[in-house]
């Protein structure tokens, strides 16, 4: 064997052996012994030539070997190549022809009244599509899409630029019409940068796989595969990886931990300059600092490999030859390279991104099939439904797509949409940067403040959006129409403003500037519209992608509101495991008339079911700690042997193994078994020796009837104690909740539900408190936070120490409480709290509101500001208990007014409204 002058090397430098030495032990899960816990240098670094062949000076052999193995040893990784597959087309045609004769045929499907201005759309796009050589990405997409459709399998509306396209639309891979919305097929594929098209699949998160396997199918094992992401190692996980093999106790591990601040992202060596507690842990003794200097060695290394959520690649060429690969999940291939390494060699990556709310729309429309006996197509719903606007108006989104959040609900209210294209604006304005201009969007579109335009040119693109730049699309547009900007030059400015670069900006100035100049504008007015386009460049968002997701949101909405059973019994189950947000959307269901039933063994499925159209029936998989398992054996047991008519029978019927305490007790604390037998508690109590005689019995009923003991009667668990139970297995009550009641307090305009609270605003709540935790502050004074919930969720209420003094007294556990304050963010966790202002019994407060109520009729011609102000100054006369409504007649609106406007009625108040309103329209009942 020839000699060859060779150095094992582990590391850069010799100082980080033990840092290697560390990443060993967090991947072996194992410690290091303290008395290894000592930066010692490593010998297996890189060497320097000069030092490598001072390491080999009396082997002249073996430097000459290692001389000729680097010259030997070469390889060249190809970037930027052209893997893209192609379709197997099924008749003898191109792939260009073939897609060619798919879009003009299916035009005719799509479009109902096909113009000549669809015509040259199409023309154009299939031309620059074959330009750019992409025919064949189209068809690949296409039938995927195909797929989709056949397989009944809910698709998105599109994402992203893709919806600008004509040429999607017909193919149906998006359903958004690019020409009815105004939207730029540029946007998307710019002829003029050469790019990869880049089209995203929405699907529901619960098919994904079986489109992925179609995938695998058709094109080959060898030829699809998913993409590698790699889990780093993050300023706190390196700092408590690292910890564990030092041999950290969990409370240690907490202070390295806690005294990172929370901030997204932040480095070790930004989160040493921020804080004083992170730099006394490092200076506490060297074992301290050597963990804090081996954790900066190793952040940011890769952790662990995960899957994209989206990314696929396809090839004609095996994946082998061009890029290195592993084995992944569902028998499909797993690249080894990242997705940007993926796309720097060539290849095609395309994203199948499962959306939950897809699989509710899915989920929904089985239901309406199901119960209403109904087929509707979401596709071709009307966009100017009164309804749904009304809704959106209202801000009652919550469950809906891309308009959940308190904070978009509360644009809503404001901005009043009064059309689908107002949604789409709220869309993309709900966004950093262009949140900046929601006030004076709003304040323009209700008339309050003038529009304006940067030029008269302009006007007719921006009119939609009162004379902001909102959109993406509308920079490409002004520098069309003003600067005779093509599409693609627009688009190469639109990226150009993004970016920021000032070479960038001032020659794209230069262009527009002499455009606009060419056809007769002003340098002036050129400029300033130059200087408006930058303005807005942070602001303009994609508009082909607001369109769509608006789309779905809207869809949702629909079905919200005319289908609100079928709508709340999808939203349900997909959040079942989420205690928080179930409980939301079953009080805002029970407020839209929608009934939820406590889950039953003999009724409930595996999933919550509605079973009328306002009546849902709670599911057993709901119930934490169930297995899937436990309950498919019941559902499987229940269908082939016919319903359950005791606990023992159940208890004989089921499987040997579900026959413990931890399985059975769950059902009887939530009311399973409620309808075979009320009282909770005797079931409870009697449940460890039902189990051990059915064990004894051998699965003999007849002998389990001689076996069991007469039951004692017992008293039920309180509703206190029942409630308790419910929390605990489902984290929601379903026996009803203790603010219910109080029924004339739940109908004053001015309480909210607890998820309705917004920060920055003062609110009033109706509160079942659970818990009180007492503090001291710096001076010595008491406070208290509360912990309590109503329906909808659970708060934090903050007492100071003022109000406390006032409230300490009159607080007790598992009682309701009208609360008013001001919402704040809590600085500690970021929750949603009140600060209390003022806190009262709830049964005090009901029995304070009177039974009737003072109701005044405003007719057309006696509504003026006069009028009011002479209504407002007699109320206020007569201060007692009696809510007043009053009804406009011109606008049809009802409002009850503020508590500071109820009555004490008298012969002089009736009388002198009346003869301010006439008699007939004064009414007491």
């Amino acid at each position: 064997m020839p000699q060859l002058a060779i150095h094992e090397v582990a590391y850069l430098e010799s100082t980080q052996a033990f840092a290697i030495k560390v990443m060993d032990h967090i991947q072996n899960g194992t410690q290091l012994p303290r008395k290894e816990l000592s930066n010692q240098l490593g010998a297996n670094y890189l060497v320097g030539m000069q030092e490598l062949i001072d390491g080999f000076d009396n082997n002249e052999e073996a430097l000459v070997n290692a001389q000729k193995l680097v010259e030997v040893c070469q390889f060249d990784l190809p970037l930027h190549q052209k893997l893209l597959p192609h379709y197997p087309v099924p008749t003898q045609q191109t792939a260009d022809a073939y897609l060619q004769e798919l879009c003009w045929q299916k035009l005719q499907e799509r479009i109902s009244d096909v113009t000549e201005e669809y015509r040259q759309r199409l023309t154009r796009e299939l031309g620059i599509i074959h330009s750019m050589g992409f025919d064949d990405y189209f068809l690949i997409v296409w039938d995927v899409m195909d797929y989709v459709h056949r397989s009944k399998i809910v698709s998105g509306a599109g994402r992203g630029s893709a919806a600008g396209s004509l040429v999607a639309y017909v193919l149906s891979i998006t359903d958004v019409d690019p020409i009815k919305y105004n939207l730029l097929f540029e946007r998307f594929l710019n002829p003029e940068r050469n790019s990869m098209p880049d089209i995203d699949l929405d699907i529901p998160d619960n098919r994904r796989n079986q489109v992925l396997h179609y995938v695998h199918e058709k094109y080959g094992h060898f030829h699809v595969s998913q993409i590698a992401t790699f889990g780093t190692m993050a300023a706190k996980m390196v700092l408590r990886d690292v910890g564990r093999v030092f041999g950290l106790s969990q409370s240690e591990a907490n202070r390295w931990s806690k005294a990172i601040p929370n901030q997204l992202k932040i480095t070790l060596r930004e989160a040493y300059d921020k804080s004083e507690p992170l730099k006394r842990l490092v200076a506490h003794d060297e074992r301290s600092n050597l963990l804090f200097q081996t954790a900066l060695a190793l952040e940011g290394l890769p952790r662990h490999v995960s899957t994209h959520a989206g990314g696929v690649v396809i090839s004609d060429v095996n994946l082998i030859e061009v890029v290195p690969l592993q084995n992944g999940s569902e028998d499909i291939l797993l690249t080894q390279f990242t997705m940007s390494d993926v796309e720097a060699i060539g290849l095609l990556k395309m994203d199948f991104l499962g959306l939950r709310n897809l699989s509710i729309i899915d989920n929904a429309q089985q239901n309406i099939r199901r119960v209403y006996h109904e087929e509707i197509d979401l596709k071709n719903i009307p966009l100017d439904d009164p309804e749904v606007l009304a809704l959106f108006q209202r801000g009652e989104t919550s469950g809906v797509f891309q308009f959940e959040s308190a904070g978009i609900r509360k644009v809503l209210r404001n901005l009043h949409p009064d059309s689908f294209e107002d949604i789409v604006a709220v869309n993309a304005l709900y966004r950093p940067g262009p949140m900046q201009i929601i006030d004076q969007f709003i304040a323009r579109k209700s008339g309050k403040e003038q529009v304006s335009y940067p030029d008269s040119s302009v006007q007719e693109i921006l009119a939609p959006t009162y004379g902001f730049i909102v959109y993406q699309e509308q920079i490409m547009q002004v520098a069309a129409q003003m600067a005779g900007f093509s599409l693609g030059e627009a688009d190469i400015l639109r990226r150009a403003v993004s970016k920021k670069k000032k070479e960038l900006l001032d020659e794209e100035r230069r262009h527009f500037v002499g455009g606009a100049i060419g056809r007769g504008h002003s340098q002036k007015s050129a400029e300033e519209v130059y200087d408006y386009i930058e303005r807005f460049a942070n602001y303009g968002f994609n508009r082909s992608h607001s369109v769509a997701y608006s789309f779905v949101g809207y869809q949702m909405a629909y079905m919200k509101v005319h289908y609100p059973g079928a709508f709340y019994t999808a939203l349900m189950q997909s959040v079942r495991n989420d205690p928080k947000k179930l409980r939301e959307y079953i009080a805002e269901a029970d407020r839209a008339g929608v009934k939820l039933l406590a889950p039953d063994i003999n009724r409930s499925s595996y999933s919550f079911t509605l079973v009328k159209k306002d009546l849902i029936r709670f599911g057993l998989d709901a119930i934490k700690g169930m297995r899937r398992d436990f309950v498919s054996d019941i559902l499987t047991t229940r269908k082939e042997e016919g319903p359950f008519k005791s606990l023992d029978q159940f208890l004989l019927r089921i499987e040997s193994r579900w026959l413990k305490n931890e399985y059975i007790a769950p059902l009887i604390f939530i009311g399973a078994f409620d309808e075979l037998h009320p009282n909770r508690r005797e079931l409870a109590d009697g449940l460890e020796g039902k189990i051990q005689n059915v064990q004894y019995s051998g699965g003999s009923m007849s002998l389990l009837d001689v076996m069991s003991l007469k039951e004692r009667p017992s008293e039920d668990f309180s509703l206190a104690e029942r409630l308790n139970y419910e929390e605990q297995y489902l984290g929601l009550y379903v026996s009803g909740h203790p603010t219910e009641n109080y029924p004339k307090l739940l109908k004053q305009k001015d309480l909210q539900p607890i998820t309705e609270l917004s920060v920055g605003s003062h609110g009033k709540i109706l509160f079942y408190l659970k818990d009180v935790r007492e503090i001291r502050t710096k001076k010595g004074e008491q406070m208290a936070f509360l912990t309590g919930n109503d329906q909808s969720g659970e708060i934090s209420l903050t007492v100071f120490p003022q109000t406390y003094r006032r409230l300490r007294n009159e607080l007790e556990l598992e009682k309701v409480y009208l609360v008013q304050g001001k919402v704040e963010r809590s600085k500690y966790d970021q929750a949603i709290q009140l600060l209390v202002e003022e806190m009262i019994s709830a049964q005090i407060a009901e029995d304070d509101i009177s039974d009737k109520k003072l109701f005044l009729r405003v007719q057309a011609d006696k509504d003026s500001p006069e009028i009011q102000q002479g209504i407002a100054e007699r109320l206020q006369l007569s201060p007692g208990k009696v809510p007043v409504v009053i009804y406009y007649e011109k606008n049809h609106r009802k409002i009850v007014l503020d508590r500071k406007f109820w009555v004490g009625v008298n012969d002089t108040l009736i009388n002198a409204l009346s003869d301010i309103l006439g008699e007939q329209n004064v009414v007491i009942r």
